[in-house]
């Protein structure tokens, strides 16, 4: 398992290697200094739309940040003990992530396992380019998509447009678990 530490670490290299300052990555991705320095510090776990924009700024893919080789791969099973997390809920923003496909480098979508506390009262807004579906596995929740708000059940599923702001609550005493997956072009 990869330790949170470690993708702070893969960005600052990755940054120094293409001679930026954080200055300079912290404006391409569109985050404060003080932010990405915390990031890099591994006082801060951002979420995946966030790294996602970081790779972007930086011209990398999120396997790259994660530290995953370049190698040619067909095919990749993670199993169910081998899921990286990717943030805790309690860095802040109130979700679990649990990668499911990290071993697979230079993907074009990035899945996993999104877990949403019951206790969970509000959530900071997501937003980035690209699309994303969200599949929910167990619970209720609440999901907001711009100006609109949608009950989603277990066993229910969403595709949408996820540069528009984005975020999801439960809906009742459970905690909520969803496949999430990202796409960004």
């Amino acid at each position: 398992m990869i330790p949170e530490s470690q993708i702070g670490k893969n960005i600052k290299s990755l940054r120094l290697s293409r001679k930026l300052t954080l200055a300079g990555l912290a404006g391409k991705a569109g985050l404060t200094k003080g932010y990405l320095s915390k990031v890099e510090n591994s006082e801060k776990s951002p979420p995946v739309s966030t790294l996602i924009v970081i790779a972007k700024a930086l011209s990398v893919t999120l396997s790259q940040i994660f530290g995953e080789e370049n190698t040619t791969v067909r095919c990749s099973v993670v199993k169910m003990a081998e899921r990286q997390f990717m943030a805790k809920t309690s860095v802040g923003f109130g979700y679990s992530y649990e990668t499911l496909a990290h071993k697979y480098p230079n993907k074009k979508m990035e899945p996993s396992l999104l877990t949403i506390p019951a206790d969970s009262k509000k959530s900071l807004v997501f937003q980035h380019d690209g699309e994303e579906m969200v599949l929910v596995v167990e619970g209720t929740m609440r999901f907001f998509h711009g100006e609109d708000e949608y009950l989603l059940e277990t066993g229910d599923c969403v595709y949408f447009d996820s540069s528009v702001p984005h975020f999801a609550l439960p809906a009742d005493h459970r905690d909520v678990k969803c496949v999430d997956v990202i796409y960004v072009p």
